[in-house]
C-alpha cells in the first residue's frame, strides 16, 4: 500500500492532500497570514464578563475580542492565575511546577464572574480561529502537543489514546509516562506512541517541558496582549499529527517548504527523510 502527502503552497494558501494507493482520502486547506492559529498561546487580558453567557471577552490583540466560556477555563484556573501573578511580579523564578502548591479546583457549574474579573491577566490558547465577525475561541486549559505526547500544565492526569486497543500496551505506556512525567503536569499519550521506547517518549516530553519553560520566561515584565508561543507551521503540524512509518512519499512544490519538512522529519523520523 502506498501512502502519500501532497502539499501545494501559493501566496495565499497551503493545500494538503492525503492519498492511499493513489486515491484521495483527505483534503485540507490553510490560508496563510493568519496570526491567530489553533494552538497559539497568548498572554491576554480580560475585558469583561457576561453572566448571561457565563463567559468572558478577552483581548488577545485581534480586532474582535476572543470568547472564553466558563467550561474552557479548566479546573485548575485558580492555580494558573496565581502562577501568572507570581511570575509577572518576579516572585516565581523556577517554572517547573514540582513545588508549586495547586489551588482548589473550580466548581464545574460555577460562575465565570467568581473566577475572573475585568483586566485580569490570563494565559490562553486558541481553540478555534476567528471567522468573519467573530473573534477566536480560547481556553485557559493549556496543552503542548508533541510527536508522541501532549503535555498539560497544572494537572497530574495521564490519558492514553482510545485508538490504542491493547490493554497491555496501554498499561506499559502508562507506567513509562508515570516514571518520566514532571510533577505538576498531566500527559496525553497519542496513538503514534504505540510500541515506542521510553527514550523516544522521554525526548518528546523534555522538548515539551522546555517549551513551557521558554514560554514562562517571556511573561515577566511583559504587557498583554502578547503572543508567547506559535503553533508549528502548518506543514510540520500536519506531519506531527498524521505521519507514521507507513508513508511512502511526501511531495511539495516549494523549495523552502521542502527544506522545512526535511528538517522536521530529521527530528521525528530521520530515516524517512528520503521520501520527501
Amino acid at each position: 500500500m502506498s501512502k502519500e502527502i501532497i502539499i501545494r503552497s501559493n501566496s495565499s494558501a497551503v493545500d494538503f492532500a492525503l492519498l492511499k494507493d493513489g486515491k484521495l482520502i483527505e483534503l485540507h486547506k490553510q490560508n496563510d497570514g493568519n496570526k491567530f492559529n489553533v494552538g497559539d498561546i497568548f498572554l491576554a487580558k480580560t475585558k469583561k464578563t457576561i453572566s448571561g453567557l457565563n463567559a468572558a471577552f478577552v483581548n488577545v490583540g485581534y480586532e474582535k475580542d476572543a470568547f472564553l466560556h466558563y467550561h474552557d477555563l479548566g479546573p485548575r484556573i485558580l492555580s494558573l492565575i496565581k502562577f501568572i501573578k507570581g511570575v509577572s511580579a518576579g516572585k516565581i523564578k523556577k517554572f517547573s511546577l514540582d513545588k508549586f502548591p495547586f489551588e482548589t479546583e473550580i466548581d464545574k457549574e460555577g460562575s465565570i464572574s467568581d473566577v475572573v474579573s475585568p483586566n485580569q491577566p490570563l494565559l490562553v490558547q486558541i481553540i478555534k480561529e476567528p471567522i468573519s465577525t467573530k473573534g477566536p475561541r480560547i481556553s485557559s486549559e493549556l496543552s503542548f502537543a508533541g510527536r508522541y505526547l501532549v503535555l498539560v500544565p497544572f494537572s497530574n492526569r495521564i490519558s492514553i489514546s482510545q485508538k490504542i486497543e491493547s490493554r497491555e500496551e496501554k498499561s506499559r505506556l502508562k507506567r513509562l509516562v508515570q516514571s518520566i512525567k514532571p510533577k505538576g503536569f498531566g500527559v496525553i499519550v497519542r496513538t503514534v506512541a504505540k510500541d515506542q521506547k521510553v527514550a523516544e517518549l522521554d525526548k518528546d516530553l523534555q522538548n515539551l517541558h522546555a517549551q513551557w519553560i521558554e514560554l514562562c520566561k517571556k511573561i515577566q515584565g511583559s504587557e498583554s496582549p502578547l503572543k508567547l508561543q506559535s503553533e508549528l507551521n502548518r506543514s510540520s503540524s500536519i506531519l506531527r499529527d498524521i505521519f507514521n512509518d507507513s508513508f511512502t512519499g511526501i511531495y511539495v512544490n516549494q523549495k523552502s517548504m521542502y527544506s522545512e519538512i526535511k528538517d522536521y522529519l530529521d527530528q521525528i523520523a530521520p530515516k524517512k527523510q528520503s521520501i520527501v
